[in-house]
């Protein structure tokens, strides 16, 4: 199995994160992610990051922690993910090439969505991450 380097970001604002469903006709149609995209061979995936959010939600972000990274086999390929999280330095992003809708939610809404296999393990950690932030 090929393995395919992918980066995503994780918006937090209070207790709620950034999810976007994906296009019709995209892959992974109708499922929810955290946007990002693949790494270029020999990129820095921080600059990766950085690039696919301005090209995908127009956002100007800073990139802070890596928060998890995992690796989930998809149809002939292994997604390893890497979710960092972001922060914007901009205006907030109102749309998408990829996604037909970004909606914020809390963790809790987030574990009813209907996910992207690779980003479970994120969602899996979001409870512990709000109640980290709402703690400092």
């Amino acid at each position: 199995m090929k393995s395919v380097v992918v980066v995503a970001g994780v918006f937090v604002a209070g207790d709620r994160v950034l999810a976007c469903r994906r296009k019709q006709g995209k892959a992974a149609e109708g499922k929810w992610e955290f946007p990002g995209g693949k790494v270029e061979p020999r990129e820095d995936p921080r600059a990766a990051l950085t690039r696919e959010l301005e090209e995908e939600l127009g956002a100007n972000v800073v990139v802070g922690d890596l928060l998890d990274r995992s690796s989930t086999p998809v149809g002939e390929a292994i997604i390893d993910l890497s979710c960092y999280e972001v922060t914007l330095s901009g205006a907030e992003p109102t749309g998408s090439t990829d996604h037909d809708l970004l909606q914020w939610v809390s963790p809790d809404q987030a574990s009813t969505l209907e996910w992207a296999e690779p980003d479970l393990p994120m969602v899996a950690r979001l409870q512990a991450l709000i109640a980290s932030r709402s703690a400092q």
